[in-house]
């Protein structure tokens, strides 16, 4: 299929987007930048330890959940016990990412569904039978609904996003843009409960009992207005890929994929579509089986449950029951969704004759990962010294205490949050560990403003969403970088400044236009989740 060009207008956002790129590639590799970042941590963090540099904050403890009284100060890491630290933990911080796992697991089972021929008959199936002007809606939302299969959605969906995309005669550049949109800057949108919801409805929890004792925000909490941002941001973020940024990209010139969409289907990729749709079926029958039941494997049982009351003074929701299978398990299960279909595919459709063609698929998968796994080293080994070094903590409770002391009131306070953490968010990673820090201090400042916690968390939420597509310091963000520079013009040569240029229109457009439904969904006094008021 032919790159289809159309006549794109420079335009001043061009020109700012533009700047952007060049400025930004203008600064090393992506692996050389991180490893600066690393060392000029260290070296900050002996000049604001000299200087007494501190913060003092409350802070919910994970442990008791209680509310306590911390002071943070900035620590050397120029010492003895710092420079041991960082030797000693270098392999920790690899192994431990939180990328490695999940890419190395869920590339086994995606590089044989590749290796056998099984992407790429669904591809020509998609292409035959999807309108091209529907593409980038459908991977916005899939990246946005992949949330609630916990991080499997950067692992999977984004390099996959590549492959439609050239399927289609489209930037494979685009297609990563439209997927990590939805997927990151779309995070906390969902038609359904995730992972996310009772884990941030715990921790505000235990901000609210500080001012309101026995009030609980349930998981349910936020959902009304998630489940109408699921559509804000599959539009938008399909609009800006088709109207922005792909038309910045030009015509791909990069290394050529191995896609071959205008062919129909042969009879042999009929059948094993046909049987590993089969497969699938049965796989997904028999997850039910262990996530349903009264007694399922993947559901806490019932010493475990009064365990959990016991620890947090209430009855676990749904997604606390089945949390060890979206925590723990998810991705090994869709390695398996995609590894299991691969397999019955590549025998019933003749591509896999043996034992030797599935291992020689699956390393396959494997070499191609080779530069991420570079990233991953370096970029863990600065988000440790970052992390030690607590300049992010100082940083963003100096930032909540000017937005305190500016003594502004309803919407107008509820939208500061927004930005405010938006803003934190390029510095600390995480939605938990920002609100563990952050909630005690806006939950009980909004509730005397006279809005409830539920509405504090869902201004939090908001910003927490939109800037992970441009942040550094989001663990998945180096991946992305890999994932990238396999459609370099130079492959495996992708400057930062290509990414953030790229997906800072995401960024800015869903955050004021997330903030302007967040508004008039305020202005209009609707509930926000069931039984859910703003104002208390």
């Amino acid at each position: 299929m032919d790159q289809k060009l159309t006549t794109h207008k420079t335009t001043k956002l061009d020109k700012f987007l533009n700047f952007v790129e060049i400025a930004g590639n203008k600064l090393p590799h992506p692996v050389a930048m991180f490893f600066g970042f690393f060392v000029i941590t260290i070296i900050l963090s002996y000049v604001l330890s000299k200087m007494g540099v501190a913060v003092t904050y409350s802070e919910i403890s994970k442990s008791t959940g209680e509310v306590i009284k911390k002071t943070t100060t900035v620590q050397n890491l120029i010492t003895t016990a710092g420079i041991r630290g960082i030797f000693t933990s270098a392999v920790k911080n690899f192994t431990g990412h939180a990328a490695l796992g999940s890419i190395v697991v869920a590339m086994l089972g995606v590089g044989l569904a590749d290796g056998t021929g099984l992407l790429s008959a669904l591809i020509k199936k998609l292409v035959l039978s999807t309108p091209r002007v529907l593409v980038s809606a459908i991977v916005v939302f899939a990246g946005v609904m992949s949330n609630i299969a916990s991080d499997a959605g950067y692992v999977v969906l984004i390099p996959l996003g590549a492959v439609i995309f050239a399927s289609f005669g489209r930037h494979p550049l685009a297609g990563i843009a439209a997927a990590f949109a939805g997927v990151s800057g779309g995070f906390s949108a969902n038609l359904l409960i995730g992972t996310t919801d009772p884990l941030l409805g715990g921790i505000s929890t235990s901000a609210a009992q500080i001012v309101l004792p026995g009030y609980v925000v349930d998981a349910t909490a936020n959902y009304f207005f998630m489940f109408a941002s699921t559509f804000l941001i599959t539009i938008i973020g399909a609009w800006l890929t088709d109207k922005v940024v792909e038309p910045r990209l030009g015509e791909y010139t990069g290394p050529k994929l191995e896609v071959d969409s205008d062919a129909e289907l042969t009879k042999q990729e009929r059948r094993g579509l046909f049987l590993s749709l089969i497969s699938v079926i049965i796989f997904v029958v028999v997850v039910v089986f262990m996530i349903i039941p009264e007694d399922a494997v993947f559901k806490l049982s019932a010493k475990e449950i009064q365990a959990f009351i016991a620890e947090n003074h209430r009855e676990p929701g749904t997604m606390e029951l089945l949390k060890p299978f979206f925590s723990d398990s998810i991705v090994f299960v869709l390695m398996l969704a995609f590894f299991i279909p691969g397999l019955v595919y590549g025998v019933s459709a003749g591509t896999v004759k043996d034992h030797r063609d599935v291992i020689q698929a699956l390393v396959k998968s494997m070499a191609s990962c080779g530069q991420v796994f570079v990233i991953i080293f370096i970029s863990a080994q600065f988000v440790y010294v970052f992390t030690k070094s607590n300049i992010g903590i100082v940083i963003a409770v100096n930032l909540a205490n000017i937005l305190k002391d500016m003594g502004i009131t309803g919407i107008a306070a509820a939208v500061g949050l927004i930005f405010l953490t938006a803003f934190v968010n390029l510095f600390i990673g995480g939605a938990s560990s920002k609100w563990l820090m952050l909630s005690p201090v806006f939950i009980p400042m909004f509730v005397e403003l006279g809005l409830t916690p539920e509405y504090t968390q869902l201004a939090y939420r908001i910003g927490d969403s939109t800037t992970n597509v441009i942040s550094p310091l989001m663990s998945y963000f180096p991946i992305i970088v890999g994932f990238a520079s396999k459609y370099a013009k130079n492959e495996g040569n992708m400057g930062m400044g290509t990414v953030i240029a790229m997906m800072l229109p995401y960024s800015m457009v869903f955050l004021f236009a997330w903030t302007a439904l967040f508004v008039v969904w305020t202005l209009l006094g609707l509930p926000i989740g069931p039984g859910v008021s703003m104002f208390m």
